[in-house]
């Protein structure tokens, strides 16, 4: 009891015991037996995403121009400051990210095998849910990234701001491709909010209480992403990206509301 009478939150660390403790009564693994696992879904994933290289080698040069686009829009041409980087680019960089998409959804599929054993029958229900909205929330993210975010950080950075200095741009492949892929693929990170969200709750380490008690620390961390992945100054472009990313905070209250331990409870109780 605090000093007012009335009942704390537990903290996240009371949460993750607690936790912890109600899943033990699950048929148990040994560590030998959790590490076997670990390197069979290990083994599984690593040949998927070879699988997706294999795949994407082909589809390579349709990639590059995809890649190549935003640039086009803004009439500025690529360099290569070293031999080997047209190599790298072809055959490596754009085959790995593109390979790495199309085994995403067997990948994921591998986690949930993983982490299957430690969850109750009726939680296991979860596995269509979670692939469909994994996925398709790092495609929103990655869509959204791709038309709006990055080409609006093109045209500031070096058609705004390089035209008002007076300063010609000399972009090289090795940076302008390692830029377009952190950006993109952190964008397509940034939508799976929801997901973490679903496996916190689900373990009962967040509740939605506490997700809403600490809204507005989560709302000055969601404004000031938008400010770096943003840096145009205008307010208008700048909530445009935050009302999405604030509503994907909203989902996620209401996913751990759903699957959370404490209302789970309650409605057998009830019942």
């Amino acid at each position: 009891m605090s000093s007012f009478g009335t009942p704390q939150e537990p903290d996240v660390i009371d949460r993750a015991k607690a936790a912890i403790t109600d899943r033990a009564e699950l048929p148990g693994m040994s560590l030998f037996e959790h590490l076997d696992e670990l390197r069979k879904r290990l083994i599984h994933s690593v040949l998927y995403l070879a699988a997706g290289y294999v795949v994407a080698v082909f589809f390579a040069p349709r990639m590059y121009e995809l890649v190549q686009a935003p640039l086009n829009k803004i009439h500025i041409q690529l360099n290569f400051t070293h031999p080997a980087d047209l190599v790298n680019l072809r055959y490596i960089q754009i085959p790995l990210v593109g390979g790495a998409i199309l085994a995403a959804p067997f990948i994921l599929f591998q986690v949930w095998l993983f982490i299957s054993p430690g969850l109750y029958k009726r939680e296991k229900r979860f596995v269509v849910p979670f692939m469909a909205a994994a996925i398709g929330l790092f495609f929103s993210g990655a869509f959204l990234g791709y038309h709006y975010v990055f080409p609006g950080m093109l045209k500031f950075l070096i058609s705004d701001l390089g035209n008002q200095l007076g300063i010609h741009p000399i972009i090289s492949i090795e940076e302008y491709t390692s830029f377009f892929m952190s950006l993109i693929l952190g964008m397509g990170a940034v939508f799976e909010m929801p997901v973490v969200i679903f496996f916190l709750a689900l373990f009962g380490i967040v509740s939605p209480r506490f997700l809403w008690k600490n809204s507005r620390y989560a709302i000055l961390v969601i404004f000031i992403i938008v400010e770096i992945i943003t840096p145009s100054p205008d307010i208008t472009t700048q909530f445009a990206f935050a009302v999405p990313m604030l509503l994907l905070y909203i989902i996620s209250i209401g996913v751990a509301w759903w699957v959370h331990p404490d209302r789970k409870k309650k409605k057998e109780v009830a019942a």
